[in-house]
């Protein structure tokens, strides 16, 4: 029963093992890969894999080049992708994989597969104090942390105990970075007093907006070995590379959903009827959550993790 919930994070792990060379060590999601090279350092080569491309080029929001452009010298399209799946919306867990995309188009993974912690409820529609991890793809703007900047391009902020995060609804600064002496009331966060989980970390864009009541403060961040107040969380070391890798010119961005629909009249959080991550035969996997696009991000994410099942030629999904 085990090894059937892990199936849909172990299909990831083979394809980035796979595609990333014979020989390359597979990490089992159960377990973080801090011995993964820094990105750059004997790149495997582009995927090569059509399918695989077309699904990152989808999540990415459309085709582009390595300089950041839309292969005609506009700026915007996205050439770094992290992938954040997990086979229920329910799971507190999930495997994070980051992909390059190369000057020929092609995507590559880079740093991962590894487990990644979500939110005490797991996925979905964001809301202010609700532990869940929202659902969709986002930009990745901000860095942070508690410690030096450890070498990314991206803007960083090296915080001290007069940096908070800005949770209080009310606040017209509200889901912002404030720099001030006392909280800005609510559930603010000290970024600093927070600990090592924000030794390193950046912020998920989810709401630009600032909407009130879709939640604040949505990061990827350091874990601390449990699931999270609604952020993405992986190994310390990962997260170091992952900045150093991220670059604001390639627009990189963060897919968050699950790679199967749930099973007919079942929502997220609900008691398993069948085995996790399969869908009972005969029926149509209902939107996952309240998010727009639900639908829509889980067929993409279904169809990612089966690539590896249609590249070997391993047919039907097993009885």
């Amino acid at each position: 029963m085990r090894q059937l919930r892990l199936l849909g994070l172990l299909v990831i792990a083979v394809l980035a093992a796979t595609v990333g060379g014979a020989g390359q060590a597979l990490a089992a999601p159960e377990t973080t890969t801090p011995e993964t090279p820094p990105p750059g350092a004997g790149a495997a080569p582009g995927s090569g894999i059509p399918l695989l491309d077309g699904i990152l080029d989808q999540l990415a929001g459309g085709t582009g080049s390595a300089d950041g452009t839309d292969g005609t010298g506009t700026a915007g399209s996205t050439s770094q992708m992290i992938v954040v799946t997990a086979p229920r919306a329910s799971d507190t867990t999930a495997t994070l994989t980051a992909f390059d995309r190369g000057a020929d188009g092609s995507w590559k993974p880079v740093i991962g597969p590894t487990k990644a912690f979500l939110g005490s409820l797991g996925m979905g529609e964001p809301k202010d104090n609700v532990h869940r991890t929202p659902q969709g793809t986002f930009p990745l703007d901000q860095a942070f942390g508690r410690a030096a900047n450890p070498g990314t391009k991206m803007p960083y902020l090296k915080v001290d105990q007069q940096d908070w995060w800005d949770s209080n609804m009310k606040s017209p600064t509200y889901n912002t970075h404030v720099r001030q002496p006392q909280s800005p009331g609510g559930d603010s966060e000290n970024l600093y007093n927070s600990g090592p989980v924000y030794d390193y970390a950046v912020n998920i864009a989810h709401n630009p907006q600032r909407t009130p009541g879709r939640a604040s403060a949505m990061f990827l961040h350091v874990t601390n070995g449990e699931p999270t107040m609604g952020c993405v969380a992986i190994d310390r070391e990962l997260m170091k590379q992952i900045l150093v890798w991220l670059d604001p010119a390639k627009n990189p961005k963060i897919t968050i959903g699950v790679n199967q629909g749930a099973p007919a009249g079942e929502a997220p959080g609900a008691t398993p009827q069948t085995a996790p991550g399969t869908t009972p035969p005969g029926t149509t996997p209902p939107a996952t959550s309240g998010v727009p696009g639900a639908d829509v991000l889980t067929g993409l994410l279904s169809q990612l993790v089966g690539v590896v099942p249609a590249l070997f030629g391993l047919g039907g999904q097993a009885g």
